[in-house]
């Protein structure tokens, strides 16, 4: 079965979304996520200019090497650029092993080790009084786990609120907005947060929050042991990870449990992290490290060090990433939670899918292959459209992290 035809659709449904389309000899196709938001288009000429003309007339069902080809072929090794569009090269072929083997993915992946995915959603508001309504809104669809996010007295604007609870989408602008940090008053309001959401709906709901890379390790290793008493189960990207040696000190201090990786592009970014045990749960994603293959490998080098999954699942993840993680969250052993923010009816009526959620858990379905597929027809009425993320400064003018 050898590839015919590579596609990249690239289309606006509410939101931008890049999308490979791998056609094959034998009639059967494939399809994977490459959207990187706010550099969509990067990765989509990466695919189309250099990726898709080298694949012509290789054997579609040469996963692990045509993984190996692109990743050590370009020379330039990993990147998000990258690795994003191995991903969705990667998805895609295995998309189109699964439905020619007439499986689910799910089952070439090892078969089941659970019946459905335990998710997360988010739930944020302007102060602890609105985030406190949109936890009971959550709690009302069924959620067992659910991020909780609130506005910062003194801050005009704060990560993960925002005006469209459900559907929350952080590239806001034609150009990047600038949003003001305090880290001190994050500091000192954040634990009245959880010790209203403790009071008010006990301890038999899991609450997560993120701190979105903005602490030091000294601040991260304050904040976790300020969230100790309210039973978190987990504490989110609380500093760049880039310095891997950082999370030592966090870990020293504190026994909140800490999830980082939704940034993270391939196993080296996130190697002493998992052998040194000093993360709980590693978030990496289907399509920013490097597809199926090699999310696979991290989750499986994790289970040796007692690490858990809790993939990254925004609204800058397409369907198709969404149904390839919810696959392989349902084969691995290591599984822990799975994000889970909606798309808009716009978003899947172009990318229609065999997943379900029902009372806190989704079900990636039994149709063959991976279950996410693209209206091309549909997909071609939503050009796209620039979106940037917002940028971040401090209160005296100066850049930091968003």
């Amino acid at each position: 079965m050898k590839i015919t035809n590579i596609k990249v659709i690239v289309t606006c449904p509410d939101r931008n979304f890049v999308t490979v389309k791998i056609e094959t000899d034998a009639g059967i196709y494939g399809i994977g996520d490459a959207t990187l938001n706010g550099r969509e288009l990067s990765v989509a000429s990466y695919l189309k200019d250099h990726v898709a003309p080298c694949l012509i007339g290789k054997e579609a069902g040469r996963i692990e090497d045509i993984w190996q080809y692109l990743y050590r072929g370009c020379y330039w090794r990993r990147g998000a650029v990258t690795m994003t569009a191995i991903a969705a090269i990667d998805t895609a072929l295995w998309d189109i092993k699964a439905k020619a083997a007439n499986m689910p993915l799910y089952e070439l992946l090892g078969g089941k080790s659970r019946d459905g995915v335990m998710v997360y959603g988010h739930a944020n508001g302007r102060d602890i009084s609105e985030t406190t309504d949109e936890v009971a809104k959550y709690l009302d669809l069924g959620y067992k786990a659910i991020r909780a996010q609130t506005g910062i007295p003194g801050l005009s604007s704060t990560y993960g609120v925002s005006k469209d609870k459900m559907y929350y989408e952080p590239a806001d602008g034609d150009l990047p907005t600038e949003n003001i940090w305090s880290t001190s008053k994050y500091i000192n309001h954040i634990p009245k947060l959880f010790d209203h959401l403790r009071d008010k709906f006990g301890f038999d709901i899991h609450l997560l929050h993120d701190a979105h890379h903005r602490l030091t390790p000294q601040e991260a290793a304050k904040v976790g042991k300020s969230l100790e008493p309210y039973n978190l189960f987990w504490l989110e990207d609380t500093v760049p990870a880039e310095n891997q040696e950082a999370f030592r000190m966090i870990r020293q201090h504190t026994t909140t449990p800490l999830a980082v990786g939704e940034v993270f592009n391939s196993i080296w970014d996130c190697k002493k992290l998992i052998e040194e045990g000093l993360i709980d749960y590693i978030r990496s994603t289907v399509v920013h490290a490097g597809g199926i293959s090699h999310l696979k490998k991290i989750f499986e080098f994790a289970s040796l060090h007692h690490v858990r999954s809790g993939s990254h699942g925004a609204t800058d993840l397409s369907p198709v990433c969404m149904g390839a993680a919810l696959h392989l969250d349902t084969a691995i052993y290591n599984f822990g939670v799975q994000e889970y923010m909606r798309h808009t009816e716009k978003t899947d009526a172009v990318f229609p899918h065999a997943y379900t959620f029902k009372d806190g858990y989704l079900y990636p379905g039994d149709t063959p292959g991976h279950g996410v597929d693209i209206d091309e027809k549909l997909a071609a009425k939503y050009p796209y459209e620039r979106a940037y993320l917002p940028v971040n400064r401090l209160e005296d003018g100066s850049m930091f992290n968003w």
